[in-house]
């Protein structure tokens, strides 16, 4: 490495962000004052990494991410941050990269707030001060995360705590409650009606599709209430949205809320939980519609289950899209009959790709021919006379595969480690 890179690493979580001293702007005037204090300064290429928005409880910050594969490649010879905490709260984390990756590459680093440098410890892991320090920032993190928790879960159970954004048919009541949209709120009992009445979720968004009734997205936009692109939909149903309205206990004016959880403290990856740990609060808005037509909707739709449905991966998986629509293309079929075909415009026979459907043979020759032209264009090689070695292909297939095993494997046991999960756990 030529240069010396010293590393200004900045994070800035929500909860920090109400506070100015942990502000983007004076954490980079800290690191650029401690930057100028080092005999390297003057000949260094300084770097930031900010990871804004994020929490410091795991690793997984797009910033953080990138510094620690520089770090990797030894293309960094020193890190700085504002204390260790914005490093990160997650002590056998913090404490793997501080006292054994950085040594192993040769990474100096520096904690201001906490005077810490580890050019200063060089054959020791900082004392048990720091081992203190990475504790504290860790019970601090847990600590917080569970009285914001309990406080939500406090005001679901009186049934104040509320989702901003209303089930379709609802609208915003003016002491922020919720109550029936004059506008939707007949459409979602017609639905009901509908399937009450024996017709198919596939048959009722196909009368909902004739009679022009906007989807539940189209309508919120159309309300300057969402600013989500709606420009592939083309007024079409899906069957899925009707049936998550059927099943939905809310228009007979049953609040139900904490149906999902996260799964570890601090990050973003939820799970569901059982129905009996939802809170579920009887009356506690208008309903739309009552109790026996949701229950006859329900009785008599037809619904399918496949818990165990195999996923199935080809290489034209979500990159092929309908020239009318624009929605990704499905494929079914077996063997020789495999085809490609718009899903969206299955159900609505006057759409102009309704019943369209190409051999997944023919689709496939025709993206081979395009890209040898583009392969000859742009790099001058001829993909039928040129020798390629297939099986380096393959191998670099089957690296990438191995190195995402590995990440996978480590990342179990450091829950391990963490006793979050056991030997006897199921993954």
């Amino acid at each position: 490495m030529d240069k010396y890179v010293i590393a200004l690493y900045i994070r800035l979580s929500l909860e920090d962000s109400k506070y100015d001293s942990m502000s983007i702007g004076n954490q980079q005037s800290i690191l650029r004052e401690k930057a100028m204090t080092l005999p390297e300064y003057y000949h260094a290429e300084i770097r930031e990494f900010i990871d804004n928005g994020h929490t410091g409880t795991n690793f997984e910050r797009p910033a953080m991410q990138e510094m620690l594969k520089m770090v990797q490649e030894g293309k960094i010879n020193c890190i700085i941050v504002k204390d260790l905490s914005r490093f990160g709260r997650s002590s056998l984390e913090t404490g793997y990269f501080i006292e054994q990756v950085f040594p192993l590459f040769h990474v100096r680093f520096i904690s201001i707030s906490d005077d810490y440098d580890s050019d200063n410890y060089k054959g020791t892991t900082g004392g048990i001060e720091v081992a203190f320090k990475y504790l504290i920032n860790e019970a601090y993190s847990r600590d917080m995360s569970m009285k914001t928790r309990s406080a939500k879960y406090a005001k679901m159970r009186r049934g104040e705590y509320q989702s901003i954004v209303c089930p379709y048919g609802y609208q915003k009541s003016a002491d922020g409650g919720m109550e029936p949209n004059a506008e939707t709120s007949p459409i979602v009992k017609q639905i009901f009606q509908w399937a009450a009445d024996g017709c198919t979720a596939a048959g009722i968004s196909r009368r909902l599709y004739e009679q022009r009734i906007p989807t539940p997205g189209e309508y919120r936009v159309k309300a300057n209430d969402w600013k989500y692109p709606v420009d592939r939909i083309h007024g079409v149903w899906s069957s899925s949205t009707v049936l998550r309205i059927l099943v939905d206990e809310r228009y007979t004016g049953t609040y139900i809320i904490g149906k999902y959880t996260v799964k570890e403290i601090g990050g973003t990856r939820v799970r569901k939980k059982d129905e009996n740990e939802w809170f579920k609060i009887p009356d506690h808005h208008q309903s739309i519609v009552d109790s026996d037509l949701f229950a006859r909707a329900n009785a008599a739709i037809r619904k399918f289950s496949l818990p165990n449905k195999q996923q199935h991966d080809y290489f034209l998986k979500g990159k092929v899209f309908c020239g009318c629509c624009g929605h990704v293309l499905s494929r079914k079929g077996k063997g020789e009959h495999v085809v490609y075909y718009c899903r969206h415009s299955q159900g609505i026979p006057t759409m102009s790709c309704h019943g369209l459907e190409i051999k997944a043979a023919d689709l496939e020759e025709i993206v081979l021919q395009t890209v040898k032209t583009q392969v000859a264009v742009i790099g001058g090689i001829d993909l039928d006379s040129d020798k390629i070695q297939l099986s380096s292909l393959e191998q670099a297939e089957h690296e990438k595969r191995l190195l995402a095993l590995k990440d996978g494997k480590r990342q179990l046991y450091e829950r391990y480690i963490r006793k979050e999960i056991t030997t006897a756990s199921h993954v």
